[in-house]
């Protein structure tokens, strides 16, 4: 109980002034979000201004305000035990060491609590999703990287222990991959998905080349939030059922059974199919999960274009023809051109593990500097 009460004296005795500021270490992931809550940031002076004008503050303000309070005490706090590093009783360098890994702890958590404060949920972020993955631009070699590109999203959601369903798949001559979908459920599903719609390329040897020149090619995907039934509500009279024989792989079943299944939405002219399935009324099922996702992209595709019109990061059908992300072989790395961040170990990354997690939080971080500036723009 000694060295706590020493720790809490000595923190006094260097609570002066200091000529030059200590210093920092890191608590945030995001550089921006890092900058934005700098003293003398736009954050921070935003924060500052809520703090004095309570009363206009709305039903959030006073956990707001106290969140904010809290940070500047803890960062106090940990400038004044940063000085006791240099002191030279060991046991008390210790105690400050320790000390300074609970303020950094703190101070990164309510930094997040503040962010989550000010940056409003969407409407879709817990929601389940439609995966949709299409080749592009470069013949069987992009047919190869949508396959690989599909396998990578269904070991992300393993890794993140969500649901994966099959939904389509129209595989090529070669093991490549014309077109999948896939139904992706679990916690926040949706919110780390949301950012990987859009064009994907890939620059690398392919398989088919002999002379080992490197091709461009490309890929498309759609990240389409899968509505409750609350959120949409689709009248029956307004569908258009028909069902055929399956084509393509398959199996005995094949042009053998009407077990395929094409949903037309009439006002719309929106169409879903499946085959994937033997039973004619699981394929109906999915065809109208797909549907449903598709009728509930268009109906917010204008809030969202509002939404993000001005931003790096699109979200809905604005971002599926901009190329977000490049996958180079030949120097193993990934970059993503909407925050400029570049991974290397290609491998690894493909593995749908921990680097595609890092890059993922790195958009949602980004997102959330974007959201917190139009917010702090607001109240200017």
């Amino acid at each position: 109980m000694r060295y706590p009460v020493l720790l809490s004296v000595a923190r006094c005795l260097w609570a002066r002034p200091a000529v030059a500021p200590a210093r920092r270490h890191l608590s945030c992931r995001s550089p921006p979000l890092e900058e934005l809550f700098s003293r003398g940031g736009p954050l921070r002076s935003f924060l500052e201004r809520q703090a004095a004008s309570e009363s206009q503050l709305q039903v959030r303000g006073p956990e707001l305000v106290a969140a904010a309070k809290r940070l500047s005490e803890k960062e106090q706090e940990l400038q004044e035990t940063e000085h006791l590093l240099h002191d030279e009783n060991e046991d008390l360098r210790k105690l400050a060491e320790n000390e300074i890994i609970s303020c950094q702890k703190e101070i990164a958590q309510l930094k997040h609590q503040i962010i989550l404060l000010l940056v409003p949920a969407e409407e879709t972020d817990e929601n389940d999703l439609i995966l949709e993955v299409t080749a592009g631009v470069g013949g069987q070699e992009a047919m190869l990287f949508t396959s690989e590109m599909f396998d990578m999203y269904q070991q992300y959601a393993a890794f993140k222990r969500w649901h994966f369903e099959t939904l389509e798949y129209f595989p090529s001559e070669i093991g490549g991959l014309r077109h999948a979908s896939a139904s992706i459920g679990g916690s926040e599903a949706y919110r780390h998905l949301k950012f990987e719609g859009g064009v994907h390329r890939v620059q690398r040897v392919p398989r088919t080349e002999k002379q080992g020149r490197i091709h461009t090619s490309t890929m498309t995907v759609a990240i389409l939030p899968q509505p409750t039934e609350i959120n949409l509500v689709i009248n029956s009279k307004e569908l258009r059922i028909d069902t055929k024989r399956a084509s393509g792989a398959g199996g005995q079943h094949v042009n053998t059974t009407d077990s395929a299944v094409r949903i037309v939405h009439l006002p719309t002219g929106v169409v879903s199919e499946c085959q994937q399935e033997r039973s004619q009324l699981k394929n109906k099922e999915m065809a109208m999960k797909k549907l449903r996702a598709k009728l509930y992209s268009m109906y917010l595709e204008e809030e969202t274009n509002k939404r993000y019109h001005a931003r790096k990061i699109q979200v809905g059908s604005k971002g599926r023809s901009e190329k977000i992300r490049t996958y180079n072989f030949p120097q193993n790395r990934v970059t993503d051109h909407r925050i400029n961040k570049s991974l290397h170990d290609l491998e690894t990354f493909m593995q749908g593990e921990y680097l595609l997690d890092e890059l993922v939080q790195s958009l949602k971080d980004y997102a959330d500097y974007e959201s917190l500036i139009e917010i702090i723009s607001k109240k200017l």
